[in-house]
Parts: C-alpha cells; structure tokens; sequence
C-alpha cells in the first residue's frame, strides 16, 4: 500500500551530537510527525546522512519517537543520495514529506524532480547563526547542482 512518509536530511553533526540546523530539522521533523498522527497517516520516518543519519534516529527516540517507525539510512553523502536512498528504502511511498531548512529547499526540491521522486518540502527555520554561511553555501550549490542535472538529461 503506498503513504505518506517523512524523510529528514542530514546536516551537520559534531563529536556526535546535532548542530543547531540539524537540531531545527529534528524539532521541525516531529511537529510534522505529530501533524501527519493526527491526520490519520502515520508515516515512518527516514534519517538520512552518512555519520548523521544515526545521531538523527536516536535523537528522535529520545524525543519518545517510537523506534519502528524510524528507519536510518547511513550511506547519504549529497542531497540527490538522501533522495535516492530513501526511495529505494519505501518503494511504495506516494510522497516524501521531505524535511530541510528553508535555505536547502530549492535545491531539494530540484534533485527531487530530477530523480522523479515526489516530495512535499517542509522547512524549517535556519537558527539565526548558521543563516549567513548555509546562504552562501546555496548561492554556489544550486547552480552546481542545476548544471549537474542539465548534464545527467543531456547524457540520457
């Protein structure tokens, strides 16, 4: 049967613990759980991100997220990876309620027509001092990765 499910993209983890941008997707990530509960969907939950897909599943757990709705996928090493890896996990799924900061979005959203995997962005709020530098970082990233799907349509 194919549902809604929640996929969550990593960010960046420190000595084992979540950053603050990766901390406002988790938080963001379980009011949307909570949404989705109370609309009768009751997704899983995909954490995805190669030495951050971990950190995210027991972070959840902790927050009383119950553990076989979690699933990790920990080989994630780029935004279209996160895409891929968790499609290929649910199959089934009839769309990704896909959970990044806002500043991710479009980029998120560009591989995710690419791969043909159908998402539903949810964002959630860059804390104040990681919006400068994750801003940059896009101006650069989103272009490359455009180019890099304009290479993939045109290579077939």
């Amino acid at each position: 049967m194919s549902k809604d499910n929640v996929l969550v993209l990593g960010a960046r983890v420190k000595n084992g613990a979540a950053q603050p941008v990766l901390l406002s997707r988790l938080r963001r990530a379980l009011r949307l759980v909570d949404e989705l509960d109370h609309a009768g969907k009751h997704p899983s939950v995909v954490v995805s991100g190669r030495g951050e897909a971990e950190v995210m599943a027991e972070w959840l757990k902790d927050q009383g997220l119950a553990t076989d709705r979690i699933l990790v996928e920990p080989h994630a090493t780029s935004t279209n990876e996160n895409l891929e890896n968790a499609h290929a996990l649910l199959p089934e799924t009839r769309r990704w309620w896909t959970v990044t900061n806002e500043f991710h979005a479009w980029r998120t959203r560009l591989w995710a027509w690419h791969l043909g995997v159908p998402v539903k962005m949810v964002t959630a709020r860059t804390p104040r001092q990681q919006r400068g530098g994750n801003y940059l970082r896009e101006i650069f990233a989103t272009p490359h990765s455009a180019l890099r799907v304009l290479w993939r349509k045109i290579r077939g």
